[in-house]
């Protein structure tokens, strides 16, 4: 009985210790980016975009950093959402009884998430040089989404394995066929855990610099049509970070404090929208 008393107090105290670390680094990296971002902060970093010399310390902000990031990482969210929802739904409604053939789509799924983001980068990059395009928004916005789609997958897959079966019985014992149970019933349970799934995927987009190195590009422009170039914050950090010029690495923090924010922003939205809604869930 001693012995279990001291084994529980040790794994306590593991956990304990391992909750800090995690919180403290969480802490250190916010704090760095604040305190490192903040007086390179001005209104020109937001509303303007980089002008001649920006990168010789001069005037000019990110605001094609910015406006690239938020439409690559929304337009790869969408694509990612059209291609998960339909997956989902097969593998908790028509594949259902078929566990094998369900189960090998969830291995493959799961090696896609363990996958680099660069060989992602590179794949885009290749298929790019087959077909003949040139980098673009586009491009960009197609790598991103296949990141993204282990994710999105995995996130929507896991909340409709949580929906009781008996909820599926009874819209089939009423006469619903599986395509209308599906959508009218198993969709509107898990309907939270598809916006939050949509909403992380969407953090991870929007911070993600290996796999858009090579098919979104980089331009000082704000683009015009999905077939421009477009800038993001994390290559603007990288490419700043670069710099030899002390004040255009100061700027590069405070493009690393736009991005937190952005981050944060999503990742307290997620929590809002996941407490609001699964009080209509049954569980």
């Amino acid at each position: 009985m001693k012995r279990r008393h001291i084994e529980e107090k040790i794994m306590i105290a593991v956990m304990t210790a391992s909750t800090l670390i995690i919180l403290l680094t969480l802490l250190m990296i916010i704090g760095t980016v604040f305190w490192k971002g903040l007086p390179a902060m001005n209104l020109d970093m937001i509303s303007k975009t980089p002008r001649g010399g920006f990168y010789l310390g001069r005037e000019g902000g990110v605001l094609n950093a910015i406006a690239g990031s938020l439409y690559l990482s929304l337009g790869a969210v969408i694509l990612a959402a059209f291609m998960a929802l339909p997956i989902t739904l097969l593998l908790n409604s028509l594949l259902k009884k078929r566990r094998r053939a369900a189960d090998l789509i969830r291995l493959v799924f799961d090696v896609m998430s363990g996958v680099p983001s660069i060989v992602f980068g590179a794949l885009g990059f290749t298929v790019m040089i087959l077909l003949g395009l040139r980098v673009s928004l586009l491009a960009g916005m197609v790598t991103v989404s296949l990141l993204i789609l282990p994710l999105t997958v995995r996130t929507i897959d896991e909340s409709m394995r949580l929906v009781p079966a008996d909820l599926l019985d009874s819209s089939y014992a009423l006469g619903a066929t599986r395509l209308e149970s599906a959508l009218r019933v198993l969709l509107r349970q898990v309907l939270p855990a598809i916006l939050t799934g949509l909403l992380v995927s969407l953090g991870r987009a929007i911070g993600d610099a290996a796999s858009i190195l090579f098919t979104a590009g980089f331009t000082d422009h704000v683009p015009g049509s999905l077939f421009d170039p477009a800038a993001t914050l994390p290559l603007a950090i990288f490419f700043q970070l670069s710099s030899p010029i002390p004040e255009v690495r100061e700027r590069a923090y405070a493009s690393a404090f736009i991005l937190t924010l952005l981050i944060l922003f999503i990742s307290l939205l997620a929590r809002m929208i996941m407490k609001r809604y699964s009080r209509h869930v049954v569980q």
